[in-house]
């Protein structure tokens, strides 16, 4: 099997030894009704509601979207628009809160004794995909009546450097990932469940092992692989070929080769909420970067401003000069260190850099050395992109299959003359889809 590129970035894992610590519960949160890949939710509270923890707020609208739950028992202060650390705008619910987290009064387990059971459970939680995609999960499951899954892969690869939040979820919640494994067997059939984990993490793979070793499924195989440690171990398409040797076409999803990738906190959240009745109303987020004096997992209510995790580590001060959400990889920065942004469902870490490590480097013209080509995991080229790009050929974008790119940074960050060839794949993509829109505009017109 071919080996797909990939590169050794820094694991900088500061807090992997560090057990998650319960923030205090700040004074207000808010709660952007799109915190997930389609439609945003739509609210169903008014300003001046009196509202609990686990009270529904945002009811999913249509078959790709997710329900919002409030974090913190208060009243609701404001519903209004407000941009997200992505540039779109959001319909926002801001709850001051009381300080009591008095849980709401409808939460209660759900009964779960078979397939649609299980996926309006898994709906009604609110979960998507923890890893940073977003995408709902429920969605995710739902099969066509042909299809079986031959591998459901539960993503605890965790390879950008310094997020472990990951990691503590699997070493701390390791019965919930479990009971999450039996659901999915239970319910899902697959052929083979496989919880995949960089081997840089011996914590979780001996846990994980040792339940594997004891439990014998009828009709499915369910184990444990060890992966090198090498990024971007834990994308989609690249965990998919790694572990079953099978490749994603340009424009298919998973399910059409017999795959789903769930990442493991995922997992454990819907197996939580199936337990115990309680959403997703919180999460671990690790705090870490150059600029932090005390990095931390911290677990705080969804929608807590990134200021007061900052705050919480004593580490809010003039060395920060970039704040990203997510990983120094894939991560989203925020816009003019604007600390208000609040944490949101798929916001696994907040990294702090200060002065060298914040500063963007300035671009020199490419040196043909083709590192970004040897080393592109979908096997791209990322100069013939960015040179379609400039010249402005989107059937050039389309030829080199520019849609293919997982945005993993591996091309930038190995780029000698520092390229930002990240931000051209993603304005490229952008380009081509105006232009096949074009297209298919243009088309539809002459056929009147």
């Amino acid at each position: 099997m071919k080996k797909l590129g990939g590169v050794h970035a820094p694991h900088r894992k500061n807090t992997a030894l560090m057990k998650p610590v319960v923030m205090p519960i700040p004074a207000e949160v808010r709660l952007p009704m799109l915190m997930h890949a389609g439609k945003p939710a739509n609210p169903v509270v008014a300003v001046g509601d009196q509202v609990k923890v686990g009270q529904v707020i945002g009811e999913a609208v249509g078959f790709v979207s997710s329900p919002v739950h409030a974090s913190v028992s208060g009243t609701v202060k404001s519903i209004e628009t407000m941009d997200s650390v992505t540039g779109e705008k959001a319909v926002t619910i801001t709850i001051a809160s009381d300080g009591q987290q008095t849980p709401w009064e409808g939460i209660t387990p759900p009964q779960v004794t078979n397939l649609e059971e299980f996926l309006e459970a898994v709906r009604n939680s609110g979960v998507v995909g923890l890893g940073g995609a977003g995408y709902p999960t429920a969605p995710k499951f739902t099969l066509k009546e042909t299809q079986r899954a031959d591998y459901i892969l539960i993503n605890g690869a965790e390879c950008e450097p310094y997020i472990t939040s990951d990691t503590r979820t699997m070493v701390d919640e390791t019965d919930y990932v479990w009971e999450g494994v039996l659901h999915m067997q239970k319910y899902l059939k697959p052929k083979n469940i496989i919880i995949c984990i960089e081997k840089n993490k011996p914590e979780p793979i001996k846990l994980l092992k040792e339940l594997c070793e004891k439990t014998k499924f009828e009709g499915t195989d369910v184990s444990v692989r060890v992966l090198p440690s090498l990024y971007p171990q834990g994308e989609r398409k690249v965990l998919v070929y790694n572990v079953t040797g099978r490749i994603v076409p340009e424009g298919g999803r998973l399910p059409d080769i017999g795959c789903i990738v769930i990442n493991c906190t995922t997992v454990a959240t819907f197996a939580k909420y199936i337990k115990t009745g309680h959403p997703l109303v919180s999460r671990c987020v690790t705090v870490d970067g150059s600029a932090i004096k005390n990095p931390k997992n911290i677990i705080a209510p969804i929608g807590t401003s990134v200021r007061e995790l900052l705050e919480y580590c004593g580490s809010l001060n003039d060395d920060i000069k970039k704040v990203t959400l997510g990983g120094p990889m894939m991560g989203v920065a925020i816009p003019n260190l604007d600390l208000s942004i609040p944490i949101v469902k798929i916001t696994n870490a907040v990294i702090a850099y200060s002065g060298k490590d914040a500063e963007v480097p300035e671009p020199s013209p490419c040196i043909k050395c083709g590192r970004c080509i040897f080393l592109c995991p979908m096997s791209l080229m990322p100069p013939n992109i960015e040179e379609a790009f400039e010249l402005k050929k989107p059937e050039l974008l389309k030829k080199f299959k520019v849609n293919m790119c997982a945005e993993c940074a591996c091309c930038a960050f190995t780029c000698p003359a520092k390229r930002p060839l990240v931000q051209v794949m993603t304005l490229s993509k952008n380009m081509l889809w105006e232009y096949e829109q074009a297209q298919k505009a243009a088309a539809k017109k002459e056929a009147k």
